[in-house]
């Protein structure tokens, strides 16, 4: 019996997603355990399966299976309709650069990634510019190349990268209002605080190997499998690895336990995405997490709706306490509820609290967009971000280490990607209320460390859609609405002017 096009697709994508998913273990282990010495030959063997994966994606052949199963069409399933889709889309966006600019990417974020590393330690942002100015010009060019293939703005085909059909113009319609909104919110949320003593800092000594046996504690709690995925340590926490195989990774303090736990939860958000995507499409295009904004939804619905909660900090209490071997009034749940629910704008971003993290982003937004336009040069990358710095959030950043250089993604060419952990954040909000609305058993559980409600609901209302759907069809479907500020706003205000004590 002859194999259909679409059959030949399925074998095909398949393949690419093997390749994709050795590029992703490798890329994890040059982000946590590689010697630094060995950046050029893995530089290398990452753009040699980059390579590959063009390659294939781009050949004529498989443009050509394209179109046959485009006349297939009334034979196929809707996930296969669906899946069809995703693999033009995937072959548009492949097709539209130039084999070796896809290499000299690879090598270049590389090579990048590594010296961003001691560029940061020492705060020498004239280290990493050489190297910045050679990814932003690759960058500049796979967002024209794609832009003039897609029929829309560079910049617009770099979001689209990162979140199918996302396009500034949405971008803008949420941050505009956010921009405005942001300042009093800010300003009301520190006045509110400052009506009661501030809470009880955390001090002391906390041994790494209790800090992760502890998060493990609750990856576990949450639904984590640590038969297909595992706990790690690196510089800049992330979720990656490979279908069936998802890493993640925090950084400790000794001195403070709460912003390691916090992001191994963060992390875990991501891989509970990753774990719970339909089991039977997980090699091809619809099996995909649909984009980063339902992505950073995920993980943020975690870390920030659930485990910051009043109800979650309940329950993590005694457990400090047992795993640290002693007691103190500091990891009680209303100081914990209160330390980490604490408004207080720092030049960090991934420490950043839930109020004032939306201006991070407004910041790199509107940064890496000039960037992109050529508008803004990366020699002259310093003197914006410190004023914007100031400007938002009214600090003054003195140290490149806390402001230029303190993200991996421009190095590692997620440009287009900042937006999404802001449009993530609103989507959470809006999700959460949705599931705590559908289910009332959702926050007693979390009271209890069961995690079984909530996650139940996303995965059936997000994680078992995959990328069968467009992100607002999602959205809608699980909320009633596509996504918008309502919810977000509300639990914002909820929380931190009064309402949630």
């Amino acid at each position: 019996m002859t194999e259909t096009a679409y059959a030949c697709l399925e074998r095909d994508f398949a393949r690419i997603a093997v390749l994709e998913d050795a590029a992703g273990i490798l890329g994890w282990d040059a982000r946590t355990t590689m010697p630094l010495g060995s950046a050029d030959g893995r530089a290398e063997q990452l753009a040699a399966l980059r390579g590959l994966v063009h390659e294939t994606v781009t050949a004529e052949r498989l443009a050509e299976r394209l179109d046959a199963a485009e006349a297939e069409r009334g034979s196929l399933d809707p996930w296969q309709a669906a899946n069809l889709r995703e693999m033009r889309r995937t072959r548009i966006h492949a097709a539209a650069v130039p084999r070796d600019l896809v290499i000299a990417r690879a090598k270049a974020t590389a090579r990048a990634e590594i010296v961003w590393r001691e560029a940061r330690r020492t705060s020498d942002f004239a280290l990493l510019r050489p190297h910045l100015e050679e990814v932003l010009g690759l960058q500049r060019a796979i967002g024209q190349a794609k832009g003039a293939a897609l029929g829309i703005p560079a910049y617009d085909a770099l979001l689209d990268q990162y979140d199918p059909g996302l396009r500034q113009a949405r971008v803008d319609a949420l941050f505009g209002p956010l921009r405005r909104i942001l300042p009093d919110l800010i300003a009301q949320a520190q006045e509110h605080q400052g009506r009661s003593a501030p809470p009880r800092p955390i001090a002391g000594a906390f041994p790494v190997e209790a800090q992760r046996a502890l998060a493990e504690t609750l990856m576990r709690a949450a639904g984590f499998d640590f038969t297909r995925g595992r706990l790690d340590v690196s510089l800049h926490p992330f979720c990656g690895g490979a279908t069936g195989d998802v890493r993640i990774t925090t950084r400790y303090d000794g001195t403070d336990f709460t912003r390691a736990l916090m992001g191994v939860l963060h992390e875990t958000g991501h891989a509970l995405y990753e774990q719970g995507r339909p089991a039977a499409w997980q090699r091809q295009p619809v099996g995909r997490a649909r984009g980063m904004t339902l992505h950073e939804s995920q993980s943020l619905l975690i870390e920030m709706q659930a485990c910051r909660s009043r109800e979650f900090l309940g329950f993590l209490s005694p457990l400090i306490g047992r795993q640290f071997g002693r007691e103190d009034p500091a990891w009680s749940p209303e100081n914990l509820y209160r330390l980490y629910t604490r408004v207080a704008p720092g030049p960090i971003r991934v420490d950043a609290d839930e109020v004032t993290y939306p201006a991070h982003i407004l910041l790199r937004y509107d940064l890496e967009r000039a960037m992109i336009a050529g508008d803004l040069a990366v020699a002259d990358l310093p003197g914006p971000f410190k004023a914007g710095m100031s400007a938002l959030l009214g600090l003054t950043v003195t140290d490149d280490a806390d402001g230029c250089l303190q993200d991996i993604h421009w190095p590692s060419g997620g440009w287009g990607y900042f937006p999404t952990y802001t449009l993530g954040a609103v989507t959470a909000a809006q999700l959460f209320a949705a599931a705590c609305e559908a289910d009332a058993q959702i926050r007693p559980g979390l009271a209890r460390g069961n995690f079984a409600p909530l996650v139940g609901w996303l995965r059936a209302h997000v994680h078992a859609a995959g990328s069968s759907r467009e992100t607002d069809e999602i959205v809608t479907a699980a909320t009633g609405r596509p996504t918008d500020l309502d919810a977000f706003l509300a639990h914002l205000r909820r929380r931190y002017l009064g309402a949630d004590a």
